[in-house]
């Protein structure tokens, strides 16, 4: 005998054929969704670095140090930190859209500015929005992603939020780098094509299948982000090995150019943007690589790698070496990936989807604060005592904080109970 179903649940149904079910409706957006809700994130990381080949253009235009270049890279972090302190509350309260597509306009706003520059004052203020719209990316689009797949296919929705990160963040400097080189007006060129792809990503965010939150939480709109009671051991352990590897990937972009440009002769921003492309292609091929794995081996995994990958660091600026500054770019790459994803993926095994935004705005703050210090530091020492002994400062240093970070997974994981 056949059954007659609610109305209501042949509307959920067909909303699902169609790919508009939303989360929390007892449908399940189809897999094609779930990618989809990454291209935000993927949009908006590819702008995060666009800049970074177009660097030695303004240098040359406009005139600053290394200090200075650092220091603009250091306001984008300020931006993005700023806005991980309100976007993940706002995320998890109002919704992920509500959230998504004012930072969407930042970034096209950012573009329009990048390509008129010609000041650093000018180049300050569109890495300060791009920060801006980096930090809600980070806190309402990785939560969002996780809402679109569902509690059944959190662990895929990690990986794919987290390669989402690190591809958009490798695709920008190369795709800036080969417009630069190919195409008339390449400071102009580069942020039309960006502001192209935001476009999309917006309409991606207007079509997403997802729904207000339900019972939001409660307490101030402007915080430094935190996890429940009883996911800080997660937190921290994300965080040890999340932010020596950001570090790591942060100081090849902004000083990177410089030790090729050292080390080759060469400005080549296509060279440039290629060493960035492969550093973040390694970051996005070992989260696939290693997903299936433990969590505590991928964060200690990830933590040997970016040991290794300012072991290579240093001499390569020694030894005048492109490949082994190549090995090291890749080993950084690598060993971000594997923090972003480990501690990603703890986060959503132990926190609650209400409170998602907000834990993953906590994780992007650990990592951002030691890659905002460390290389504008590095900067600012290369120009005093010359940019080998400012690399070989920056690496030793780093390399100790990764080898801490391991310690500290291998210690604290003990405490940590393992959740699907």
């Amino acid at each position: 005998m056949s059954e007659t179903r609610p109305a209501s649940v042949q509307a959920v149904d067909g909303r699902r054929r169609n790919g508009t079910a939303k989360a929390g409706e007892g449908g399940v957006a189809p897999l094609r969704w779930v990618w989809l809700a990454a291209w935000p994130i993927t949009a908006i990381f590819v702008l995060s670095n666009a800049a970074t080949p177009l660097y030695v253009l303004w240098q040359r235009d406009i005139g600053f140090s290394k200090g200075t270049l650092t220091v603009v890279f250091a306001f984008y972090i300020v931006g993005l930190i700023g806005s991980l302190l309100v976007s993940g509350v706002v995320s998890d309260r109002l919704g992920r859209k509500p959230v998504l597509l004012p930072a969407l306009v930042l970034a096209l706003i950012a573009c329009l500015i990048f390509a008129t520059a010609t000041s650093v004052a000018a180049l300050i203020v569109a890495r300060l929005l791009t920060g801006m719209a980096v930090g809600a990316v980070v806190s309402a689009g990785m939560a969002a992603v996780t809402d679109v797949a569902g509690p059944e296919r959190r662990r895929i929705a990690a990986l794919l939020a987290s390669c989402a990160m690190v591809f958009g963040a490798g695709l920008g400097p190369f795709l800036a780098g080969v417009l630069s080189e190919t195409m008339p007006a390449p400071t102009v060129t580069v942020f039309v094509v960006e502001a192209t792809l935001l476009v999309t990503a917006v309409f991606a965010v207007l079509r997403m299948p997802i729904r207000s939150p339900l019972s939001p939480p409660k307490g101030a709109w402007v915080r430094v982000p935190a996890v429940p009671q009883g996911g800080g051991r997660e937190l921290t352990l994300g965080i040890a090995v999340f932010a020596p590897g950001i570090t790591a990937t942060s100081f090849v972009l902004s000083l990177g150019p410089s030790l090729l440009s050292g080390l080759l002769g060469s400005t080549s921003r296509i060279i440039a943007g290629a060493m960035a492309f492969a550093m973040f292609l390694a970051a996005t091929a070992m989260q696939f690589a290693v997903q299936h794995l433990h969590r505590r081996i991928i964060l200690a995994a990830g933590a040997i790698s970016t040991t290794a990958s300012m072991i290579a660091l240093v001499i390569a600026v020694h030894a005048s070496s492109v490949p082994v500054l190549v090995a090291s770019a890749l080993l950084a790459g690598a060993g971000q990936g594997m923090g972003q994803l480990g501690g990603l993926s703890l986060l959503n095994s132990s926190v609650p989807p209400q409170r998602l935004a907000e834990a993953n705005a906590a994780l992007n703050v650990g990592g951002y604060v030691f890659a905002g210090v460390l290389p504008v530091s590095a900067g600012y020492l290369s120009d005093a005592v010359g940019l080998t002994d400012g690399a070989t400062v920056f690496g030793v240093a780093l390399m100790i904080l990764a080898a801490i970070g391991g310690l500290v997974v291998l210690a604290g994981w003990r405490q940590v109970a393992e959740r699907a």
